[in-house]
C-alpha cells in the first residue's frame, strides 16, 4: 500500500546535473512513487543565482538560503550536486543534525572527508549515498558496496576521467599531439575552459581514493593517492605503444599487496595491452576493470560524466535512501575496519617503458644494461634503432620498484653516451 504523504527533498545546485535531477524527478514522478512507495516532492531548490531561468521549477522554490532549506527539519532527503568543500560539507552535516538523509555527487568532499561525513551520518542515523560521485551512470558503489561485501577484491584498474579518455583516444586514432587532441576536446564541450582538474589527474585521484577506500575497506584519503598527470604524452610515445601492440590510458588503479599487508592508490598514464578490455574504451566513456578471489574479472562500462548520466545515478541512490526511510532502516555505511596501510609510490612494483636517447656506437647497450643490472631492475626487452651518430634506445622492464627505477634512471642521466631521457611510462594490464 502506497504511503500518501510525500517524501520531501531540497536539491542543492541546479547546474547540469542538478536539473536533470529536477526534471526526472518531475517527469517520472507517477513511476518513482510506484517503486519507493510513496511520493517524491522537489520542496525546494537551493542557486547562487536566483534570477537564472530554470525550466519546470516553480519560482517559489528556489532560494539563495541553502542553509536555511537543510535545517527546516520536514525534509527527508537533500540531494548535494554544488560539488567544491564548502560549503557543502557544513550544508551536508547541518542535513544529517536535521533529520535528513544525503545524495551527493561530490568526489572531493568524499575523498577529503569521507570518514567525517560516514560518521556524521551514522550518529544521526541516517544515509549518505554517493554512486554519482565515481563514474556518472556506471554502477559501481553499489556492486564494489554491496554486491561484492562477501568477496574479497584484490584490484581496481580504470579510466574514470571521459575528457582525458577522449583526448587520448584522439591522439592514438589519428596521430594529433596533445595540444591539438585536447582543443577538440575543448570544442566538443568534453574538456573545461581550465582542464587542470582532469588532465593533471586531481579528478581521477579523488575517484581512485573512493574506490580503495570501499574495495579494501580502509580509510583513503586523497592524499595518499600517488598523482601523475598527462601532459607529457607526444604523439611520438603513441608511437613507440603501437610498436608494443598496446595503447595508451590515464589509469586509476587500486590493489591490495600480495601478501594483503597494504594497499596502494594511483592515477597515471599507462600503456596497456590491445588484448585488455580497458584498451577498447573509446571517446569520453569510462570503464573499471574490477578483480576479486570469488567473482574472479569484472568489468564496469558506460557514460562516465554529462547531465543525463549522472542525474541516472543520482536518481537511484534517493530511490534507495527513499525506501530506506520508509522502512525505517539505513543502508550501508563505512566499512573500514581492514585499516590496513596505504603505501607510497616508491613501493609500488610495475613494468617500465623507457625511452633513452644514446649515442649510435659499440657498447652502449652494454652500459645501459650494467646499471639497470646494477640497480636490481630487470630488463624484459631492448630495441634499437640508430642513424648518423645517434640512435633510440627503447627498455621495457620486468616489474621494479618506482625506488629501483627512479634510481636507474639518474644514473643512466650520468652516462656520457645517454644524450636523454626521452620518456617513461608505466606498463599494466598484464
Amino acid at each position: 500500500m502506497m504511503r500518501t504523504r510525500p517524501l520531501k527533498v531540497a536539491l542543492l545546485g541546479c547546474g547540469v546535473v542538478g536539473s536533470e535531477v529536477a526534471r526526472i524527478m518531475t517527469t517520472h514522478a507517477d513511476d518513482l512513487a510506484a517503486r519507493i512507495g510513496a511520493p517524491v516532492e522537489l520542496a525546494g531548490v537551493a542557486v547562487r543565482r536566483p534570477d537564472k531561468v530554470r525550466e519546470g521549477i516553480p519560482a517559489d522554490l528556489v532560494t539563495t538560503d541553502a542553509t536555511a532549506l537543510v535545517k527546516r527539519g520536514d525534509i527527508d532527503v537533500v540531494v548535494e550536486v554544488i560539488g567544491g568543500i564548502e560549503p557543502a560539507r557544513t550544508l551536508i552535516t547541518a542535513a544529517f543534525e536535521h533529520g535528513a538523509s544525503v545524495v551527493s555527487a561530490n568526489k572531493a568532499l568524499l575523498a577529503q572527508d569521507g570518514a567525517a561525513l560516514h560518521a556524521a551520518a551514522e550518529a544521526n542515523d541516517r544515509d549518505l549515498y554517493y554512486e554519482a560521485a565515481v563514474a556518472g551512470a556506471i554502477p559501481l558503489i553499489r556492486p564494489l558496496r554491496e554486491s561484492l561485501a562477501g568477496d574479497k577484491v584484490n584490484r581496481v584498474l580504470g579510466i574514470v576521467n571521459g575528457t582525458t579518455n577522449f583526448i587520448l583516444d584522439k591522439m592514438d586514432s589519428t596521430g594529433a599531439g596533445y595540444q591539438e587532441a585536447l582543443d577538440e576536446a575543448t570544442a566538443l564541450g568534453y574538456a573545461e575552459a581550465d582542464p587542470t582538474a582532469d588532465v593533471e589527474g586531481f579528478d581521477a585521484a579523488a575517484k581512485a581514493a573512493i574506490l580503495a577506500g570501499i574495495a579494501f575497506h580502509t580509510r583513503v584519503r586523497l592524499d595518499d593517492v600517488y598523482r601523475e598527470g598527462m601532459t607529457e604524452i607526444t604523439a611520438a610515445d603513441f608511437v613507440s605503444a603501437k610498436e608494443m601492440g598496446c595503447t595508451i590510458k590515464l589509469l586509476a588503479i587500486c590493489e591490495r599487496a600480495e601478501d594483503g599487508g597494504s594497499v596502494t592508490a594511483r592515477v597515471h598514464p599507462a600503456m596497456i595491452p590491445l588484448t585488455h578490455p580497458l584498451a577498447s574504451v573509446r571517446g569520453a566513456y569510462n570503464a573499471v576493470f574490477v578483480e576479486s578471489d570469488a567473482a574472479g574479472q569484472l568489468m564496469f562500462y558506460g557514460p562516465g560524466a554529462g547531465g543525463s548520466p549522472t542525474a541516472s545515478a543520482v536518481l537511484g541512490d534517493l530511490v534507495a535512501v527513499c525506501r530506506n526511510r520508509l522502512s525505517g532502516a539505513t543502508g550501508p555505511g563505512e566499512s573500514a575496519y581492514a585499516a590496513l596501510p596505504v603505501s607510497s609510490m616508491g613501493e609500488v612494483a610495475t613494468r617500465y617503458h623507457i625511452s633513452l636517447d644514446v649515442a649510435d656506437k659499440p657498447g652502449v647497450l652494454a652500459q645501459v644494461a650494467t646499471v639497470f643490472a646494477e640497480h636490481g631492475v630487470s630488463i624484459d626487452t631492448v630495441r634499437q634503432q640508430g642513424k648518423d651518430g645517434e640512435a633510440s634506445l627503447v627498455v621495457v622492464t620486468h616489474r621494479a620498484s618506482d625506488a629501483a627505477l627512479g634510481g636507474t634512471v639518474e644514473a643512466l642521466r650520468k652516462l656520457d653516451t645517454v644524450r636523454g631521457v626521452a620518456s617513461i611510462m608505466r606498463v599494466e594490464g598484464e
